[in-house]
């Protein structure tokens, strides 16, 4: 169903009181390799294009390829507008079961002394395997931006931005989808991005959008994936809600638009919630990224 339009009032129970919910500050800072921030950026086996690459990985300290996602850096770079640049791409860590990464592959990156990880557990996807080695290096304090407080120690965290994850086969969508909504007991920011949107879970309580324009839009949605209803509040949007319930059964905000003229956007949510924007065609990064 798309967006609902109507702001009157409903025969549905009330909200629960957000008085308690913290409010959460988002700005897509990982789209601009020239700002300096930490992010750990893990690419699946999905197509994606030279200049999404381009900014996500200088925006990057951490880079891992799940399995098969090597052969898509490999074969995107190996002769990109007749260049070879996958010295340029070398990624941190190769980690799955490894069934889909080819043996040219293996091999060019084992010459570059990639690490290249073979783990065989079957209860795990290859992005659930790269997510803990990146816990792994965060426990040895290294590649690390965020920090919070766990009940017997001090650990640091990373922004983890997944690319690829929502197109393909829908079945390993849902998989992102649902490993997400789990991460957020744990991980503080975790995005997904493809050439055609960036989504990430916003969290029961208040939230405070930072659109840049020139980037994202025009639509955008809010998605009550993994939750039976939510109760939805927004300021900034074309068609906005006000204690509106969403559900699978009921309204699911789709096709919204973002306002040119609202920098940020607002959302109060009574449970979990995924927000998604249009991603626009994105132009080449003007001058050489930071090293």
């Amino acid at each position: 169903m798309a967006h609902s339009r109507s702001q009157s009032s409903h025969s549905q129970p009330q909200p629960e009181s957000l008085a308690a919910y913290s409010l959460t500050g988002w700005e897509i800072s990982f789209l601009d390799p020239l700002r300096d921030h930490r992010n750990a950026l893990i690419i699946l086996n999905q197509p994606f294009s030279f200049p999404l690459l381009d900014r996500l990985w200088h925006s990057s300290r951490w880079h891992a390829c799940a399995d098969g996602g090597a052969n898509r850096l490999h074969d995107l770079l190996k002769d990109l507008d007749g260049k070879d640049k996958r010295h340029l791409f070398t990624p941190d860590l190769i980690k799955g079961d490894l069934d889909s990464l080819r043996d040219d592959v293996r091999t060019y990156y084992s010459s570059r002394g990639v690490r290249i990880v073979y783990d065989h557990d079957q209860d795990s996807t290859d992005l659930m395997k790269c997510i803990a080695a990146l816990v792994e290096d965060e426990r040895a304090e290294r590649h690390v931006e965020v920090c919070y407080y766990t009940t017997s120690a001090r650990v640091r965290q990373n922004t983890i931005v997944i690319l690829g994850g929502l197109t393909g086969r829908l079945d390993q969508t849902v998989h992102t989808l649902s490993l997400v909504h789990k991460l957020r007991r744990s991980r503080k920011r975790t995005f997904v991005i493809t050439d055609d949107n960036v989504a990430w879970l916003l969290d029961a309580g208040e939230h405070r959008i930072h659109v840049d324009h020139t980037l994202f839009g025009p639509t955008c949605g809010l998605l009550p994936v993994g939750i039976d209803s939510t109760i939805l509040t927004t300021t900034g949007l074309r068609w906005n809600l006000t204690d509106h319930p969403s559900s699978f059964d009921g309204m699911v905000s789709t096709s919204n638009h973002l306002l040119p003229e609202e920098p940020i956007v607002s959302i109060k949510t009574t449970k979990p919630i995924w927000w998604t924007m249009e991603l626009r065609p994105l132009a080449p990064i003007q001058g050489p990224p930071p090293q």
